[in-house]
């Protein structure tokens, strides 16, 4: 073997070795950053069942799987670029932007407790925006495309997260690399639980009928009883969640323009209600921090009804001579 075919296989083999560190990295650097997203990706998955539920169960799935699409669409073809192009060129951009997302995630949050408080004036409410179609397939498309709009917000909260935490003179294309890793793990994860969560009363429908003996019956039985409940539970946590995550994004940003007031007196209370408390003392002060940015958001929200209501629509109708079709 010549000389010069040696020395090219020991470079073929120094550059093999350079990307398989550099894909180490890749991987590392994505499992640190889905890490750090992590309560983003949690109200994702809390948020998404409410779209789903109410329909035959033959299109749960099929719907998870459209709005699954929606999602890769959302944060590889528009957030991904958007949030490099963002950072590189218009850094001062990306709070305004986050800001109207917060705004959006609270005015759908606080619509849904409107409704559940006064369910009158929420129906007068649905009427005047367009916002509930009778025909099956067109409030069946009406909550997709909620539920993509959503998934937007809360996308590109998890990009901006991820970004933030990429490490300093990271090359563009590892943070490519490293957003798309997270994009598609995070949007696998949060459908694939969704999927399961709706289906899981099929599955204990078919466990209650198999011949696999009386535990695995009884278990499949008290899945059918328990589900009903569980998504109740999980739509109220999900609207929750939505009010918390754009009051927090609300608070995060103005604290960003020099208003840290909010942030600050929000802090300090979970600090001195939790103070002292061992083991619990972190989640009880994200339970503090949370209901804080929930009160916050749940105000901001139940402002925007009216405003949108009585002015956003209205102009909205002007300019495009359609009903607007918000999410519930």
């Amino acid at each position: 073997m010549s000389v010069g075919l040696i020395a090219l296989l020991d470079d073929i083999s120094a550059i093999a070795k350079v990307a398989a560190t550099s894909l180490d990295d890749v991987g590392v650097q994505a499992a640190k950053a889905g890490t750090k997203a992590a309560g983003v990706v949690i109200d994702d998955a809390a948020v998404t069942p409410r779209y789903v539920t109410g329909f035959k169960p033959e299109r749960e799935l099929p719907i998870i799987w459209r709005i699954t699409l929606g999602s890769l669409k959302n944060k590889l073809l528009f957030l991904l670029p958007a949030a490099l192009l963002l950072s590189a060129f218009a850094p001062w951009a990306i709070t305004p932007l986050l800001m109207l997302g917060g705004f959006y995630l609270c005015y759908e949050g606080a619509e849904k407790v409107f409704e559940w408080l006064v369910p009158h004036k929420a129906h007068a409410h649905e009427k005047k925006t367009g916002a509930r179609p009778e025909d099956p397939q067109k409030l069946e498309d009406q909550r997709v495309k909620s539920a993509i709009s959503t998934d937007f917000i809360l996308s590109a909260e998890i990009m901006a997260i991820t970004l933030a935490g990429l490490p300093e003179g990271s090359s563009i294309w590892m943070q490519v690399a490293i957003l798309a890793i997270v994009a598609v793990g995070v949007t696998v994860c949060v459908y694939g639980a969704v999927a399961i969560i709706v289906k899981m009363d099929d599955i204990g429908l078919a466990l209650a009928k198999s011949n696999a003996g009386g535990f695995v019956q009884a278990l499949g039985r008290g899945i059918v009883v328990a589900m009903p409940y569980f998504l109740k539970l999980l739509s109220i946590v999900g609207t929750a969640a939505m009010i918390w995550v754009g009051g927090g994004i609300l608070i995060h940003a103005v604290a960003g323009y020099g208003l840290d007031g909010p942030e600050h007196f929000i802090e300090g209370m979970a600090e001195s209600l939790t103070h002292g408390l061992g083991a619990m003392q972190g989640f009880l002060h994200w339970l503090v921090t949370a209901a804080g940015a929930g009160v916050v958001g749940l105000v901001a929200g139940l402002v925007l009804i009216p405003i949108v209501g009585k002015i956003i629509v209205p102009i909205y109708r002007a300019i495009f001579g359609k009903s607007t079709e918000p999410a519930h």
